[in-house]
């Protein structure tokens, strides 16, 4: 029912910026929370910034001050700006989003996008 597809991956260098982007689309009554967790080889995926559809924001420690996430609720798409990159910042990110299937506020499903790497070089 619900698709999210995320593009803005790449390589860069340290200190560069990549733009991240995803847009939720299917058939659905509403977002709840959407965000940004990523995963490098060996490790646990882990959240990395998170956006209530309100406009609360939650970082991790490890990007407090060089990422921005963002969203536009008409186009049901959250951005994830990275300054500043790191190489510890280089992991598959994958899109997140708690989305309302049904008619009920307390049945929120969890949705995942596919990830697109980010690779940053020293």
């Amino acid at each position: 029912q619900v698709r999210l597809v995320e593009s803005g991956g790449g390589l860069v260098q340290t200190g560069g910026s990549l733009r991240l982007s995803c847009t939720a689309s299917g058939r659905f009554f509403g977002i709840n929370d959407m965000g940004w967790y990523h995963q490098a080889p060996g490790k646990q995926r882990e959240s990395v910034a998170v956006i209530s559809r309100g406009g609360t924001t939650n970082y991790a420690d490890s990007v407090k001050g060089r990422f921005t996430i963002s969203r536009d609720n008409a186009k049901n798409t959250v951005y994830l700006q990275m300054n500043n990159l790191k190489p510890e910042d280089t992991a598959a990110y994958y899109c997140y989003a708690k989305v309302r299937t049904s008619g009920s506020y307390y049945d929120p499903r969890d949705y995942w996008g596919q990830g697109t790497q980010v690779t940053v070089s020293s």
